[in-house]
């Protein structure tokens, strides 16, 4: 990692919609009052997938089966689903809650939700589908622990989803350069009548997925699960599906699947590292964000980076909740004294004192080329746009180091001016402004990105790019 330069970073557009369920304190790493403590594990499940796979439905479907909304609400969105002659997406309405979101039937923020099961407390990510809002979706991945990919088993709908520019293989692509390690695949609209819980078309989407995740990185025995399920009216979601219904499924149902899945624990002694997704006023300084590393509490003294501005913690708010201190993993607002709202960027970082997080304008990494725009080739000079936790800036490929041989991973002794698809590369990224970033070994959240190039408009191309320890 390169010293440190003197720039500014650029403003980034943050996203967040934030929903207002009941979440417990989390667990400090000291001893608490009774009443802060709470055993369960916090998770973000981010929901990913092509446009129409019904992922607000979906999360909409989770909420109302967890209680978190109630029979009244439901009716009303039905009846104004109805009005708008769409009577499917009522369940949608949930999650997507401005108007553009309902009119269109498309999610454009990550909406943002809460519920719990026994042993967990949730935050559902609804990333949107469509390829124009990929950044968006990028936001809401990198904060994620485990990704749900809804994938529609109606037929023509998989299949197009699927195909080379379908959102199904780009999404699964950034998730995993992203470091949602874990993953659940919902195959969703079995109850359609193009598939009636037909085991044929499950088992023929299973078999096209499987080789593409385990390409795309994933090892699918170990970090991957499928299930069937219908959004729309809830089968084997909060409880298994009947066995009228589908007689072939033995497996658990959606609750069970991610009440289940392990992700690797965070380190709550570590350095503070919280990325700043979100900031706002209300009787001081209010940034949001998810704890990546350490642990934070009222009266702390931290350093919100790369601009180096000291601050104090005011207040610690575990979504509506205010708490004393929490730990990684939680999704908090902090307020701070010490800095105004204005000099605070999405991406800039909240950061310990001591081992602070580096702030660069040159980076050295090591890159998986995904895949390029057809006849494109890669090399010095090479402009793109860089995503790597809540940043999002223009960067420059400086100068190709040296190429990895994929199978024996060691550098290769040629001289490298230029790669292709599929190939590893250790090059130099230059930005135009100071970003916080960390070597892969010690924060993997905070030192993995993408890259990807845009064309003209909101017409966006991919260019998802690994960093590799």
């Amino acid at each position: 990692m390169k010293d440190e330069l003197d720039t500014k970073s650029q403003p980034v557009q943050a996203e967040p919609k934030v929903k207002d369920k009941e979440v417990s304190a989390p667990e400090d790493v000291e001893a608490l009052d009774e009443m802060e403590i709470d055993k369960k594990r916090h998770l973000n499940v981010v929901f990913i997938g092509h446009v129409d796979a019904g992922k607000s439905t979906t999360g909409g479907q989770i909420l109302f089966l967890s209680g978190q909304v109630d029979d009244r609400t439901i009716q009303k969105y039905e009846k104004e689903a109805k009005d708008k002659s769409r009577e499917s997406w009522y369940m949608a309405y949930i999650m997507d809650t401005n108007e553009e979101e309902r009119i269109k039937g498309k999610t454009v923020e990550v909406g943002r939700a809460h519920f719990e099961t026994e042993t967990t407390r949730f935050t559902i990510l609804d990333a949107p589908g469509h390829k124009s809002y990929v950044p968006n979706m990028i936001s809401g991945a990198a904060q994620a622990d485990i990704g749900v990919l809804v994938i529609s088993a109606r037929k023509g709908e998989f299949e197009t989803g699927y195909e080379r520019g379908g959102q199904t293989r780009e999404h699964v692509q950034l998730a995993k350069t992203l470091g949602v390690a874990k993953l659940l695949v919902v195959v969703n609209k079995m109850d359609d009548h193009t598939v009636n819980w037909s085991k044929e078309r499950y088992d023929e989407i299973e078999s096209k997925m499987t080789p593409f995740l385990r390409s795309s990185g994933y090892n699918v025995k170990k970090d991957v699960q499928f299930l069937p399920i219908s959004g729309l009216v809830g089968t084997n979601m909060k409880t298994r599906v009947d066995k009228s219904t589908c007689p072939w499924w033995n497996g658990p149902c959606l609750f069970e699947a991610l009440d289940s899945v392990e992700v690797p624990l965070r380190d709550p002694k570590g350095p503070f590292r919280m990325p700043i997704i979100d900031k706002f006023k209300d009787m001081g300084t209010v940034v949001m964000g998810k704890v990546e590393s350490g642990s934070v509490r009222e009266g702390d003294s931290l350093l919100v980076m790369p601009n180096k501005a000291q601050v104090k913690v005011l207040a610690v708010y575990c979504d509506e909740n205010k708490v004393r201190c929490a730990g990684p993993g939680e999704n908090l607002r902090v307020r701070l004294s010490g800095i105004e709202e204005e000099d605070i960027l999405s991406g800039f970082v909240l950061s310990s004192v001591v081992k602070s997080i580096a702030a660069v304008t040159e980076f050295t990494a090591q890159l998986q080329i995904l895949e390029l725009l057809e006849n494109a080739i890669f090399t010095a000079g090479y402009k793109a746009v860089l995503h790597i936790h809540s940043v999002v800036e223009e960067c420059e490929i400086v100068e190709l180091l040296q190429q990895i041989d994929p199978k024996t991973k060691k550098p290769m002794k040629k001289k490298v001016l230029f790669v292709k698809n599929g190939a590893v590369v250790v090059c130099r990224i230059q930005v135009n402004n100071l970003i916080c970033i960390e070597k892969f070994s010690d924060f993997p959240q905070l030192g993995r990105f993408t890259l990807r190039t845009e064309g003209n408009g909101d017409k966006l191309f991919s260019l998802p790019i690994n960093y590799c320890s």
